[in-house]
């Protein structure tokens, strides 16, 4: 691998040529340039942007469906939507991000990055509704918010993934009504479990 520093990329289960490595500095790059100026990522992230956000987005990919559209909840920066993205072009990807600058920067990056399978939707989440197969919900909102805002646009076997922190316990944290199971990621370890939420 001609780029230094994705040798453990495999690890997470994503499959990802030169090209798209490519892609993935491109964007790493927009945010380091970009984002944290912007305050939409914390300055003190700039050494681990890699780790702290990208590989940290990388961990879903396994879990994406075969085909169908990913929403991501509350995208900010593109994390984790944007990355998912752009390791799996043969899925539809929407980033709803109501704030305008951080919108403006999603649609700045998917044309910098000419990317064709993934979308903004600039507006409150709730004005989405259009049914997808999968939710993605990274530092939007607490376990129970995110699935209530999940379930209200999920096909009916569709299913959220839920960046939980370390500390999370699915006999307290999980919402009702909810079957869960939860993925480790041991090559970051520090990081809390990926939980993927469906209906009962």
């Amino acid at each position: 691998m001609k780029h230094e520093g994705w040798e453990g990329i495999q690890d997470l289960g994503a499959s990802v040529d030169i090209p798209t490595i490519g892609v993935l500095e491109r964007f790493e790059a927009s945010l380091l340039g970009r984002a944290i100026p912007m305050g939409m990522v914390a300055a003190s992230d700039a050494p681990r942007i890699r780790e702290r956000h990208v590989l940290d987005s990388l961990r879903a990919a396994p879990l994406l469906p075969a085909a169908g559209s990913v929403c991501d909840l509350g995208s900010g920066a593109g994390l984790p939507g944007m990355v998912l993205a752009m390791v799996r072009p043969d899925l539809r990807f929407v980033l709803v991000e109501v704030r305008r600058n951080r919108a403006g920067f999603l649609t700045d990056s998917i044309a910098d990055l000419g990317l064709t399978n993934v979308r903004v939707h600039g507006r409150r989440l709730e004005t989405f509704r259009e049914p997808v197969a999968v939710c993605l919900a990274r530092a939007f909102a607490g376990p129970g918010r995110s699935w209530e805002a999940a379930s209200r646009i999920l096909e009916p076997q569709g299913r959220l993934i839920y960046w939980a922190g370390q500390s999370f316990d699915t006999s307290i944290d999980l919402p009702e009504h909810v079957s869960s199971r939860l993925f480790q990621t041991p090559t970051l370890a520090r990081s809390g479990p990926l939980v993927i939420m469906a209906r009962q």
